[in-house]
């Protein structure tokens, strides 16, 4: 219910008591006295909240006897409170709980409270004002308590509905428990609200119930039904309890979803192939082929898989399941199969059985007119053959070391050389059979002398080659049989399958370059069985080597000559500074050198050897170096 402004209400009353009654001022007769009151007409509040109801009449009133009173559902009042007010003064106040818990209360101002409101409490509340000579006046205050219900409860019904029915059946129930007031309980399908009547007619309607609990609170259940369709057996359902509060304000409560088990007859039958097929129905032998039926009933009706033989069906598997599985099929189950489904409710006109066509192809092992080897003479020709059988036709074509070289099933080789040898292959596969396919090869060996070839050497310019320089050769040949190579010279490496293949092998050979060899040059040789055939390799001019030992004479000696002048020069700068002296010159010794005396015992010889080593050198003595500049 929404909620009102609080209003005036002016109560206009003619006194008939005599004047002075209870020393009330009474107004001249034939005047008319007037009490005014401001109180609200409705009130609401959530359960468990604090309520208060004012009444105070309106102006100044010296004295006024203020009473509240509730009004039952019969309409009949029970006094709450009664309180006189003198001045500013609220006196002699009466309360009358009637068993409430918390009891009502009276403020300071008359204000009737209602402590943690409750259900209970949903009344009329009455205020009488006594105002003497003023007259007397009355107003009423409705109260309402808003208690948020529980979330709704669905129960859907259990069993298997129809859409055969011709009249609309009970699909679900829901239920809001311990609300306050009664919610509205709207349905929902696929999520849009459903109008349903509350009317009962064959195609929908809802019937509601309200209980009232012994708590006070109310429990709205609302059941309905409907007459269902096909789309149904897909359609999410659900309800909602929409309740009230204070202040016009809405909320919502959702129930969990349900989905009902229908039964509708079949009306088409899907019928393919689920393993991996081409769009004609083509399969590879060997692989498991899984047929797939599907009917569009509810519940699942029963499937005949047969196989049709001669126009007569030969049935392979009764189930509900829809599907049937062909473990490794082989080519003689290549044949029209076919699904029907068993619905005694389904439209005369509707068509349950269906067909289709298995095709299991195959290929079988190539054959080879050649067989896996195949030799010929050099310049010889032949004919290679491939034959392959398998459904649908193969493709043929073939190749020569994965390069292709035909397209038909005969390959035709002519006068075939060393560069015909090799592996040829032979493919057969089928366009619309993913992954279907066989080869087969056979290696091509041409017989024939040796080829041979060389990696010359290429000097600078003529006569470049000097004695003793090394060189590297290389042969290659190639030939069935394999050819051996050798060399005029020792030390040739042995005989190898060359880099890049393609029947080459190579020998290698590393020597000094001589004068001899010059003149003879360096051969090497290819030979098999058939035949042999040699390359020589030359070399030109050859320029002689220097003399070794010649030279090693002239260093020697210019290292000699250049020592010996070194110690020369050492021995001049350690003289330097005295003059060069004769064989034989004496020098007078230096002043302030002392007399030598010879004793008997010491030679001249030996002393000046002495001084001179004694002195560092010839400097104070006439013999051993001091002879020499």
């Amino acid at each position: 219910m929404p909620a009102q402004r609080p209003k005036e209400l002016a109560f206009l009353m003619r006194t008939p008591l005599p004047a002075r009654i209870l020393g009330w001022d009474c107004p001249p007769a034939g005047s008319k006295a007037e009490v005014r009151l401001s109180v609200p007409s409705l009130v609401e509040v959530m359960r468990g909240e604090s309520v208060t109801l004012d009444c105070s009449p309106l102006g100044t009133h010296d004295y006024f006897m203020l009473e509240w009173f509730l009004v039952d559902r019969f309409e009949v009042r029970h006094l709450l409170a009664s309180a006189e007010l003198r001045g500013s003064e609220l006196r002699d106040k009466v309360l009358n709980s009637r068993g409430r818990s918390p009891p009502y209360q009276l403020d300071s101002r008359g204000r009737l409270v209602l402590p943690e409101a409750q259900v209970g409490d949903e009344h009329d509340y009455v205020c009488v004002v006594k105002a003497g000579a003023a007259g007397t006046a009355e107003a009423t205050a409705r109260l309402n308590v808003y208690v948020k219900p529980e979330a709704p409860e669905v129960s859907p019904y259990k069993g298997t509905l129809t859409v055969m029915s011709d009249f609309a059946e009970e699909i679900a129930t829901c239920t809001s428990r311990n609300g306050n007031p009664v919610p509205q309980i709207i349905w929902y399908r696929n999520g849009q609200p459903l109008t349903v009547p509350l009317e009962v007619n064959s195609e929908g309607y809802m019937t509601i119930r309200t209980v009232r609990e012994a708590s006070g609170l109310l429990t709205f259940s609302s059941s309905l039904y409907l007459r269902l369709h096909k789309p149904d057996g897909e359609a999410s359902f659900h309800c909602a309890a929409h309740y009230y509060l204070p202040a016009g304000q809405h909320g919502r409560l959702d129930s969990p979803s349900f989905s009902l088990s229908l039964h509708y007859p079949t009306e088409h039958v899907l019928f393919w192939l689920g393993s991996q097929s081409t769009a004609e129905g083509w399969v590879r032998e060997g692989d498991s082929v899984q047929l797939l039926c599907q009917g569009d009933g509810s519940p699942s009706p029963e499937y005949t898989f047969f196989r049709l033989q001669d126009k007569q069906e030969d049935v392979l598997k009764i189930s509900l399941e829809g599907n049937l599985t062909l473990e490794r099929v082989q080519r003689n189950q290549s044949g029209t199969y076919g699904c029907r489904v068993e619905d005694y409710d389904a439209p005369e006109d509707a068509e349950l059985s269906k067909t289709l066509e298995l095709r299991v192809a195959y290929l079988d092992s190539l054959e080879l007119s050649t067989g896996e080897e195949l030799s010929l003479p050099l310049g010889n020709s032949t004919t290679a053959t491939c034959s392959a059988r398998g459904l649908p036709t193969p493709t043929l074509y073939w190749t020569k070391d994965s390069a292709p070289v035909g397209e038909d099933p005969t390959l035709s080789l002519h006068s075939v050389t060393f560069d015909s040898a090799g592996t040829y292959t032979c493919e057969a596969y089928m366009p619309r059979i993913p992954l279907l396919s066989r080869t087969r090869s056979f290696r091509l060996l041409v017989q024939g002398t040796p080829e041979l070839k060389a990696k010359e050497t290429q000097p600078k310019v003529e006569g470049s080659w000097t004695e003793g320089d090394e060189v590297t050769l290389i042969c290659y040949a190639r030939g069935y049989p394999e050819p051996k190579l050798s060399w005029s010279q020792l030390g040739g490496s042995p005989t190898e399958p060359a880099p890049g293949g393609q029947g080459w092998v190579s020998s290698s050979l590393t020597l000094k370059v001589t004068s001899a060899l010059s003149q003879d040059g360096v051969s090497c040789e290819a030979s098999n069985p058939l035949g042999n055939t040699q390359h020589v390799f030359h070399f030109g001019t050859v320029a002689p080597q220097t003399s070794q030992a010649g030279v090693a004479v002239m260093a020697v000696a210019i290292s000699v000559a250049l020592l010996l002048l070194v110690v020369a020069v050492f021995y001049c700068m350690r003289r330097k500074g005295r003059p060069c002296c004769r064989r034989g010159e004496k020098r007078s010794p230096p002043p302030g050198d002392p007399k030598l005396s010879h004793s008997g015992s010491e030679q001249p010889e030996q002393t000046g050897l002495l001084k001179g080593s004694a002195s560092g050198g010839a400097k104070h003595g006439s013999g051993g170096f001091g002879d020499e500049c």
